[in-house]
């Protein structure tokens, strides 16, 4: 399953998909085929442009990002923080011998902090390799730089480094932390990834209080509306991440992962 949705994702991706129908119309366009190539190109040329013109992506991201609200910590006793990998490069990490991290990075600064506020608490990093192609570090093993280089001690922070997915990161991380009835354990991870990962975690009966970070959208109590500008590329990086968590919530479901 999880090379089947690494290759499904990699075709119906919005701008792969789109520029996949472009290419098929060109293709159907120069064989003779001038209706359907006609349809084909207009519609990819119409969704690329209404993609660039409005704020798709923020549309379908804000309610996943606002579904759950980051919690007051003050005085409340945390028996176990956790946050899932996503936030690093592997196989650049290992070419260049030093970290590198991507847009997500906030996932380790908050972990790290975290960890330093609430010395009481169990520290987990869950996160091996979500790609096919194969580094020749884990994304814990990246962690374990990044962490060392923040002062933050590993030798508290428990690593999985087996998982492949938000499912795998539960499955594999829960006998690891070994959580306890009426334990509370944060789960750290992207505010647009938290929804589906929430409902992983209870469905591996591990409940979590959620910790989200890596906002991309501002929240609708700011009553600020997302401004209409022509930017294609900004736009379908957001929305290709947007999509991807709706289609995983949904597969997830009909999986029986959450």
């Amino acid at each position: 399953m999880f090379a089947v949705s690494k290759i499904a994702w990699a075709v119906i991706m919005p701008g792969n998909f789109l520029a996949l129908a472009l290419g098929l119309g060109l293709l159907a366009w120069l064989a003779g085929w001038r209706g359907l190539g006609t349809g084909l190109v207009l519609f990819a040329g119409l969704a690329f442009l209404a993609i660039a013109v409005l704020p798709l992506g923020i549309w379908l991201a804000r309610p996943l990002e606002d579904r759950h609200p980051r919690p007051e910590l003050e005085g409340r006793r945390i028996d176990g923080i956790i946050v899932l990998g996503g936030a690093s490069l592997p196989a650049l990490s290992a070419d260049r011998d030093a970290p590198q991290i991507n847009m997500a990075a906030e996932r380790l600064i908050a972990f790290g902090a975290l960890a330093r506020a609430h010395p009481e608490a169990r520290l987990v990093f869950a996160g091996g390799q979500g790609t096919l192609a194969k580094a020749p570090i884990s994304e814990a093993d990246v962690a374990r730089r990044v962490f060392t280089e923040l002062g933050l001690p590993v030798e508290r922070v428990i690593f999985e480094d087996g998982s492949r997915n938000t499912h795998e990161n539960a499955a594999m991380a829960r006998p690891l932390a070994d959580p306890q009835p009426g334990e509370t354990w944060l789960l750290v991870t992207s505010a647009l990834h938290m929804p589906r990962a929430v409902q992983v975690f209870a469905a591996q009966d591990w409940p979590v209080l959620p910790y989200p970070v890596d906002y991309l959208t501002l929240s609708r109590d700011t009553g600020v509306l997302p401004g209409i500008g022509f930017d294609l590329a900004g736009h379908l990086v957001l929305l290709n991440a947007a999509m991807r968590e709706w289609i995983g919530l949904a597969a997830y479901r009909l999986l029986g992962r959450t």
